[in-house]
């Protein structure tokens, strides 16, 4: 291994490390992955010692951004629906009208698990978490009740994305490169589903008391709802458009907001006061440059050659073992680097472990509160809520995902096998 490759590595090593430890040198990880990851490809140009070696990086940086682009685009499109969506309180008013005005904390806490797994669905995990958690602080739980909520939102946002391309990012990168079929995935929604209905149970036990909620009504306006039902058909017309005719995702996705933009427009919502446009402005760059910046870390990684490791694991473990093993180390190692290696690695199963490896990775990273966006959100919103108190739920945690992984293993060899 040459020096210039170890350094690469290095570089890599230092990337991960910022992630980790983003909450201690509070410098943000999209800031360090961006410099590192851009900085990784100029060194490969510039260590390159023959015009054959320099198209080579070339062709494979342009194979590299092209992938970003598809998954960046993708994001842009969904997360501006969904700025918009709660900028104009529109999910506010559907909490207010699905909530009663007196619940029980035993069932209010299976109803918090089911609204975090359906919604995330539908937004990304930064937003369901942020919606999930905002219902939960007004209600004067006691501080062990709240973190009991907090766990199951964590949990329940991280299961319901890996059903849909919309809800997880790791399940667009695998779809994205051809892994499995949206039709496939939409199976992932019943193992996903049972194993948030068992950690809801298992925390569930000492809820005793009831809650009285206070009901806001919020004015829905009639565009604010057609833009909305826009983006529910946006969502359906991707997923059939892509089953029926294979018309990619991200296409459809930027025709649906094409939609609402001009839905806006000609019914008068689009002003100088409140201009459509700037609700692109709204969503969570950071995020996206923190994608950015990590898939030209791994794109780097691949051209070096240093993926392969990866492969090691699938050599002395069985592929199920590998899969639930790479699922729990997501909680340590963010899911999005993790499953980026994994795919340049070229890693051939069949589409049966494809689920269960997107099953895994994709919650996983609820083991352990700093192994998923939605678990570092939680932690900055709830007070008390910190690594260790979270892991204090460890045992139910890896009940709850080592059951939804068997349910999906077992689907995979139902579906695949017969």
């Amino acid at each position: 291994m040459s020096g210039v490759e170890i350094f690469l590595i290095g570089l890599a090593v230092l990337a991960l490390l910022g992630v980790i430890f983003e909450e201690v040198t509070h410098i943000s990880k999209a800031k360090i992955t961006l410099f590192t990851g851009t900085l990784s490809w100029v060194i490969l140009y510039l260590s390159a010692a023959t015009d054959s070696a320099t198209e080579l990086v070339n062709h494979h940086l342009e194979e590299n951004i092209a992938e970003i682009a598809s998954l960046w685009l993708f994001l842009v499109a969904a997360m501006t629906f969904v700025a918009y969506l709660n900028k104009k309180r529109m999910i506010e008013s559907l909490i207010n009208k699905l909530l009663p005005s007196r619940i029980s904390e035993r069932n209010l806490l299976f109803m918090t698990g089911l609204f975090a797994f359906f919604f995330s669905s539908l937004a990304d995990n930064i937003t369901a978490t942020l919606v999930s958690v905002a219902m939960i602080l007004p209600l004067g739980l006691s501080k062990d009740k709240v973190l009991k909520f907090a766990v199951l939102a964590v949990f329940a946002v991280n299961s319901g994305g890996v059903a849909l391309i919309t809800g997880d990012v790791t399940t667009l990168m695998i779809f994205l490169d051809g892994k499995t079929e949206i039709q496939n995935l939409l199976w992932l929604s019943l193992p996903s589903l049972c194993s948030v209905l068992l950690l809801a149970a298992m925390l569930s036990f000492g809820m005793q008391g009831q809650i009285t909620l206070s009901r806001k009504r919020i004015p829905v306006n009639k565009v604010d709802m057609l833009i909305a039902l826009v983006f529910l058909a946006t969502i359906l017309m991707t997923i059939l458009g892509n089953i029926a005719f294979k018309i990619p995702p991200v296409l459809s996705f930027l025709c649906g907001l094409s939609v609402m933009f001009l839905m806006a427009h000609f019914l008068r919502k689009d002003n100088d006061e409140d201009p459509i446009l700037d609700y692109i402005r709204r969503i969570e760059f950071d995020t996206l440059l923190f994608f950015l910046g990590i898939l030209l870390l791994v794109g780097m990684l691949k051209q070096i050659q240093v993926l392969d490791v990866l492969l090691k694991i699938y050599e002395v473990m069985p592929l199920p073992v590998a899969n639930y093993t790479l699922g729990v180390l997501s909680s340590f190692i963010d899911n999005v680097p993790l499953t980026a290696a994994l795919l340049k690695a070229d890693i051939h199963m069949d589409p049966g472990a494809w689920l269960s490896l997107t099953y895994a990775v994709g919650v996983g990273g609820s083991l352990l509160v700093i192994g998923s966006a939605a678990g570092i959100v939680a932690m900055s919103k709830v007070p008390g809520l910190t690594f260790g108190r979270f892991a204090k739920y460890s045992l139910q945690l890896i009940i709850a995902y080592s059951f939804g992984y068997l349910l999906v293993h077992w689907l995979g060899q139902y579906l695949f096998i017969q």
